[in-house]
């Protein structure tokens, strides 16, 4: 098991299998050392995590669905490092949509989710650049959706 595998471990966290692309594109793409992860959007045990931030979800409800990309994100990361996430050598940003209402403005709250968990899990290698934008809607009626930038030896 790797060193970040066991702090997930730790953290009661097991990646799953990476999802499969839901249309016509790749999970990832590596160009050199770096890693552009496709859109993960937010996915439990239970299926789809769905709702509209500032109408039926709360910034607690949409952090949980930012952290469930987040882990999408890691599962495609390990299976592109071909099952080794000690080849992960950084996060280098993350772009997380929210699915929002014209008025919410606490997209970098949801996106926390994320990025907490990220830096808990992966320490100084999770520290990473970032963006967190409204969406009028996201594909499925999914409450967050996030893409990734990583850095793999």
């Amino acid at each position: 098991m790797s060193q970040f595998e066991k702090k997930l471990a730790e953290m009661g966290v097991t990646l799953p299998e990476a999802p499969a692309p839901a249309a016509n594109y790749v999970p990832y793409v590596q160009a050199g050392d770096i890693l552009h992860v496709s859109g993960q959007i937010a996915k439990d045990e239970s299926g789809l995590i769905t709702g509209k931030l500032g109408h039926d979800m709360d910034v607690a409800a949409g952090a949980e669905a930012a952290r469930a990309c987040a882990i999408a994100l890691l599962a495609q990361v390990k299976a592109a490092c071909g099952g080794d996430l000690d080849r992960l050598v950084r996060v280098v940003k993350l772009t997380g949509f929210v699915n929002s209402t014209a008025d919410f403005t606490e997209q970098p709250q949801v996106i926390n989710g994320a990025s907490d968990f990220i830096g808990e899990a992966l320490g100084e290698a999770g520290r990473h650049a970032r963006a967190a934008v409204s969406a009028v809607s996201l594909p499925f009626g999914v409450a967050v959706e996030i893409d990734g930038v990583f850095q793999i030896r």
